[in-house]
């Protein structure tokens, strides 16, 4: 039997190859939204309201282009440290402070994802620790010129070439990196998405 496809409100490539490795097809949409962490708001809250946010603007987007009613997904991921929220870096120069702050401790990575079918939105988080080497400041400019930085929570992918400076990870692999399998397949499972 065929999958049904749902639709991703994600323009996240890593979310994309994830979906694809448990065999959920999808279609994209748009589900942007105001990504502004609110004043003091703990990193679990702040990336369950914006996978809640970005389900929610998928669905509408469906809506008002006539598209077949069918699950939209979305995610968010982000990192804390000392309950600072590290977003994506506007700047070099800011990818290279948060790397530093990183260098030789452990964070958290959290990462909501959000499934909503029009009437009820499911959301999961995802909190893994990750443990950086020490990294040098010749390791660190290196790294952000090759431009892998600029597009992440934390300044880093642990997908990419970052994961040489990551010494454990006590949680989720995929979560990491933008998807927690897991969780997906658990909300994805509560709205009778037929799974293995």
């Amino acid at each position: 039997m065929e999958k049904p496809l749902i639709y991703l409100a994600s323009t996240s490539p890593r979310r994309r190859e994830l979906l694809k490795q448990i065999g959920v097809p999808y279609e994209l949409i748009n589900g942007e939204v105001d990504e502004t962490a609110q004043p003091a708001e703990p990193a679990h809250l702040y990336v369950e309201r914006l996978a809640r946010a970005k389900a929610a603007a998928g669905f509408l987007t469906l809506q008002q282009q006539g598209l077949p009613s069918r699950l939209v997904l979305a995610a968010d991921t982000t990192v804390a440290l000392d309950d600072q929220i590290l977003g994506k870096p506007a700047t070099a120069a800011e990818a290279e402070a948060v790397l530093a702050q990183l260098s030789g401790r452990q964070h958290e990575v959290l990462t909501a994802v959000a499934i909503s079918d029009g009437e009820r939105v499911e959301c999961a988080v995802s909190v893994s620790l990750v443990h950086f080497a020490q990294l040098g400041t010749e390791a660190i400019a290196a790294y952000v010129a090759t431009g892998e930085p600029m597009d992440k929570a934390g300044s880093y992918g642990a997908q990419g070439k970052a994961a040489m400076f990551i010494e454990r990870i006590e949680g989720s692999f995929s979560g990491v990196i933008g998807l927690p399998l897991f969780e997906t397949a658990q909300l994805l499972g509560r709205f009778g998405y037929p799974l293995p």
